[in-house]
């Protein structure tokens, strides 16, 4: 054999190995492309329940080897502590995390824009914001500056990790601003802006981004791929759903008022205990939303004034000034920057169904009011009928008159038991009493003081 024919059969082998290995490694990357991309949803307030959510599956999609995780967000902030659990699973994920702010409409405040910007991929759809992340505690005032700082602090290193616009971002944290899905792509502060999740992941298939650790990946195509929806379990869900900012609103207030009266009127256990569990949700949903305390004060004074109309009914001027209050005090019970706020139906419901329960119970304490006084003491009992116990009155013994027994004195003389009388007056504890209708007296019924035959 010739040293040509030798050198041609190696290049046919050399050529036939590589294409092997190619169509091998083709494949391979056709199996993982094939994977579907988990879907998480982050809704609502930002709560040790839904960090623990997002944490899990991210770990989980990374132990799957996920080609992606796709987080939509529409928060308007929440707990600094679930906020840091979420952004550090992101941070330290090797599956790429794609966060969008979506649908239209929605927002990524406070807390929400840590976590968007902590992301390799941030997106926005048209119509959304973005911002408004200073730190803010119950009173409604700024936290302390070293609090705001390292917030500050943060937000430029997640910033700076993905090369991202630090400056605006820090703004965030310290001017509170918040802008538009279209402002952030100008300044360089979110990657894409798409319509929708299908054009999301066509834009980033087969595009290299950074990861948390500072190491790059391409993301595969994921164009056409299943995107695989993961849910909350329905008992984190639940208890998700109830730090909503109107249910707060609604379980702060009828847990005030349950309180008072319970106060006024001791021995509702029932009542006293459901207040208890209504005040201390509220507290704790107030804990992950930015309260303001001016708004706490207007509901608590809501509270007072309806009560003093109840205590006090007259010309209605305190239900007027509850119900200014009641709204006033939903109205600037949150810090609106950053989207958090009660719901003007939920203001419309509650203001009418108060104003309505508060109309008809005034006007029954006024009823009430204007209605002779009942008769009490002797007054009640003369004229009621009742019933001789025992073997009658001699003419002195026991009657029943309503569902009381009573001592009584005939002033008919003896009487037989069974007999009906009435009552005509009443001596300390002593009823005196007529028969309704006179009975001859049995001869065992002795008169007092006299003998039988």
């Amino acid at each position: 054999m010739s040293t040509r024919s030798r050198i041609a059969r190696l290049v046919i082998v050399t050529g036939c190995l590589w294409f092997g290995l190619i169509a091998v490694g083709s494949t391979q990357a056709q199996g993982q492309a094939s994977d579907p991309v988990m879907q998480l949803e982050l809704t609502g307030v930002v709560d040790p329940f839904v960090a623990d959510y997002i944490r899990g599956a991210i770990q989980d999609a990374n132990d799957d080897g996920a080609p992606a995780v796709l987080l939509t967000i529409d928060t308007p902030g929440g707990l600094d502590s679930s906020m840091r659990e979420i952004t550090e699973a992101i941070l330290t994920s090797k599956v790429p995390v794609l966060c969008y702010v979506s649908p239209e409409g929605a927002r990524a405040a406070s807390a929400g824009a840590f976590i968007l910007m902590s992301c390799p991929v941030a997106a926005m759809a048209p119509g959304t914001n973005v911002g408004a992340a200073t730190p803010v505690g119950i009173s409604g005032l700024t936290l302390e500056r070293k609090v705001t700082e390292d917030a500050a602090a943060t937000m430029r290193h997640l910033a700076h990790t993905f090369g991202r616009n630090e400056e605006v971002a820090e703004s965030f944290v310290l001017d509170a601003t918040s802008i538009t899905a279209s402002e952030a792509l100008d300044e360089n502060v979110i990657d894409l802006i798409e319509p929708n999740i299908d054009a999301l992941l066509a834009a980033v298939s087969g595009t290299t981004v950074t990861l948390g650790d500072g190491s790059t990946t391409t993301i595969p195509d994921l164009t056409g791929l299943d995107v695989i929806e993961r849910s909350m379990s329905p008992g984190a869900a639940f208890l998700h759903d109830l730090f909503d900012p109107n249910l707060a609103f609604i379980f702060f207030w009828v847990g005030l008022l349950l309180i008072i009266i319970e106060l006024i009127v001791p021995g509702h256990i029932f009542a006293g205990t459901i207040a208890t569990i209504l005040l201390l949700t509220s507290l704790v949903s107030f804990g992950f939303l930015p309260v303001r305390l001016i708004g706490v004060v207007l509901l608590i004074a809501s509270v007072v004034f309806f009560i003093l109309e109840v205590k006090a009914p007259g010309l209605g001027i305190w239900s007027i000034a509850g119900l200014i209050c009641l709204v006033g005090g939903g109205l600037f019970l949150y810090d609106g920057s950053g989207g958090v706020h009660v719901s003007p139906w939920v203001l419309v419901t509650v203001g009418g169904l108060v104003a309505l329960f508060f109309g008809v119970a005034v006007s029954k304490l006024l009823a009430i009011r204007h209605m002779p006084p009942m008769p009490h003491g002797a007054d009640a009992l003369i004229g009621k009928e009742g019933v001789i116990l025992g073997p009658g009155l001699g003419p002195e013994g026991v009657v029943r008159v309503g569902s009381e027994e009573w001592h009584a004195v005939s002033t008919a003389g003896p009487l037989r038991g069974d007999t009906k009388i009435r009552v005509t007056g009443l001596t300390g504890l002593k009823l005196t009493v007529e028969p309704i209708i006179d009975e001859p007296v049995p001869a065992s019924v002795p008169a007092e003081g006299g003998t039988t035959a």
